[in-house]
């Protein structure tokens, strides 16, 4: 019985004295960071002007940094005297160490079973950082170095290209190119200089890389449907559905990282018209480099906003490839994922998606295409052919602050005039085009009171065609007597504006002015104003265009008047 009491004493007095080293931990916490590599890098710079400072993971997942351990009192004396020296930042404080689980820095260190610092450090004075120590000297690392077989070599490239570091070839030689980019990197990590990675450098080099191969699951998918196989950032996306000729691998919560798996069985029509179509999706931005072969392409697009690249090609008798979409910001893991992606994929045999693979289950829409999204101007409105080398006259309202003009959402355009007082501008097409029709003015008065009708897209291109708005010309001026303006009643859309006035011959006797903005005065629905005939060919005529005229009015059958307007009317896009 005595034996018993004395061991229960012997624990108590153990579990005491744990429980006074425990109380004894206390940190002063300085910064914590979601990622290793920015925990490692802001680390350094604190150990290279202060003692004691060691950097843990949490329990949480994230990293801290610390400096300790000290007792409580002795914690918060450094922590002032640390602040007064402007050496932590403000919100610095002093922290038991609860969630403190492995120690990153030093490397191999266990900060955590240290001994309390039993009295606060006077500062040092502030010196150059010291260089890590070397865990080789340049002989040995050379001489570890001279082990490598071509698959190591050729990893420690691969791991240099991934830091920024190294732009040429992966041939495993380590030439001058290889060593400027190992110094580079012992430079950036605070070693010193030699242009040869010592064992450990290697270790710490090819282990960042991998820390982040790791986190993006790099895994082969064998997409049996699609005859596609890939090795894809798996822990980024996950199958969603097939909408031929798609397979859509969408990102897992709102990463913004996308796949989509391109298959189609075809030749090289099908190829070339994928192409087209996909430079039309959001997903391909219209700035970047486009490579296209015989028998593949290959579209890169950056918008500010994602990163986007895309390869097909002819296999098997089918059309497959992939397009990865990732957001900015993320350049270093999306070239990591992108270099697996290119060097693992591959066709499963002559299975392709068939033409119909998802479509009953889709969102039908004008706005989609199989699951994606289409690019739309910002804005669309109607235009006309105004002389035979295709120069177009429009509405100022459909060319402002455009960063590209298109002419029926194919053709290039750019601007070549405008007139701000007058409302118009004039386009001309960047390869030149062979209009339908051309535009012929009247260039007498139009009779008031006669029916008009305006050539235009009232839905912005929603319809393939233009459309004729009938109405009646109300009056010669505008309200207020301005010559330059004729007053119509006609009910018209905004995407009309910028379209053809022509009285019942056919002749072209304005060009509809976008709705004036509703102000003090509100006019009555149907009152809408075109700039005159005379006042557009005196435009025209002052930037080099010869019009085409007509004096005496004549009768066109509406039906004749829709063929006329569908060769000379244009829908103007304008794309930001």
């Amino acid at each position: 019985m005595r034996h018993f009491f004395a061991a229960c004493i012997l624990l108590v007095t153990a579990a005491l004295g744990t429980v006074a080293t425990a109380q004894q931990g206390h940190w002063i916490q300085i910064e914590a960071h979601p990622t290793l590599r920015a925990a490692e890098d802001a680390v350094r710079g604190y150990a290279a002007r202060t003692d004691g400072v060691a950097g843990f993971q949490l329990s949480t997942g994230w990293y801290v940094i610390a400096i300790g351990p000290y007792g409580e009192d002795e914690a918060q004396d450094r922590l002032n005297g640390l602040q007064a020296a402007d050496r932590v930042p403000p919100d610095a404080f002093v922290h038991d160490g609860t969630g403190y689980e492995a120690q990153f820095w030093p490397v191999g260190a266990n900060a955590l079973a240290a001994a309390t610092v039993s009295e606060p450090v006077a500062e040092p004075v502030a010196e150059p950082a010291p260089l890590p120590e070397p865990d080789e000297t340049v002989a040995e690392a050379r001489a570890s170095e001279r082990a490598l077989d071509r698959a190591q070599r050729d990893a420690l490239q691969i791991a240099l290209q991934w830091e920024g570091l190294y732009t040429a070839r992966i041939d495993g030689a380590f030439g001058p190119g290889t060593r400027a980019s190992m110094a580079e990197w012992q430079e950036m990590m605070g070693y010193e200089q030699t242009g040869v990675l010592t064992t450990r450098q290697r270790a710490e080099l090819l282990d960042r890389y991998q820390a982040v191969l790791d986190s993006l699951s790099m895994r082969t998918v064998f997409d049996e449907d699609a005859g596609i196989s890939v090795d894809m950032p798996t822990a980024m996306v996950n199958f969603s559905r097939y909408e031929a000729p798609f397979a859509h691998y969408e990102g897992t919560g709102d990463n913004g990282v996308r796949v989509v798996l391109i298959s189609q069985t075809g030749d090289q029509n099908t190829l070339f018209g994928l192409y087209d179509i996909l430079q039309s999706l959001e997903i391909v931005p219209l700035n970047g480099p486009r490579e296209r072969s015989r028998n593949s392409f290959v579209i890169e697009g950056s918008d500010g906003r994602i990163e986007s690249y895309t390869f097909a090609q002819l296999v098997d008798g089918a059309v497959k490839g992939f397009t990865l979409i990732w957001p900015v910001g993320d350049d270093k893991r999306r070239r990591m994922a992108l270099d697996e992606m290119k060097a693992s994929f591959s066709s499963l045999g002559g299975q392709a998606l068939a033409d119909n693979a998802g479509l009953d289950q889709a969102t039908q829409s004008l706005d989609l295409l199989s699951g994606l999204r289409i690019r739309r101007p910002s804005l669309s409105r109607s235009g006309f052919f105004v002389d035979g080398r295709g120069m177009v006259l429009t509405t100022v309202e459909a060319v402002e602050n455009c960063r590209r003009i298109t002419l029926n959402e194919t053709y290039d355009a750019e601007l070549v005039a405008t007139d701000p007082a007058l409302g118009v501008a004039l386009l001309r097409p960047v390869t030149a085009l062979a209009p339908a029709k051309v535009a012929a003015f009247l260039t007498d008065d139009a009779r008031l009171n006669t029916d008009i009708a305006v050539g235009g897209y009232p839905f912005e291109g929603r319809l393939g065609a233009p459309t004729l708005t009938f109405g009646k010309l109300a009056e010669l001026t505008g309200l207020g007597g301005e010559p330059e303006l004729t007053r119509l009643s006609l009910n018209a859309h905004p995407g009309d504006a910028g379209g053809p006035v022509y009285d019942s011959g056919g002749s072209v006797i304005g060009m509809l002015l976008p709705k004036a903005a509703a102000g003090s005065m509100q006019l009555p629905g149907d009152v809408r104003f075109a700039a005159d005939s005379g006042a557009l060919a005196a435009f025209l005529g002052e930037n080099g265009v010869t019009v085409t005229a007509i004096e005496a009015p004549a009768h066109m059958d509406p039906f004749d008047m829709s063929g006329q307007a569908a060769g000379m009317v244009v829908l103007v896009s304008c794309w930001n």
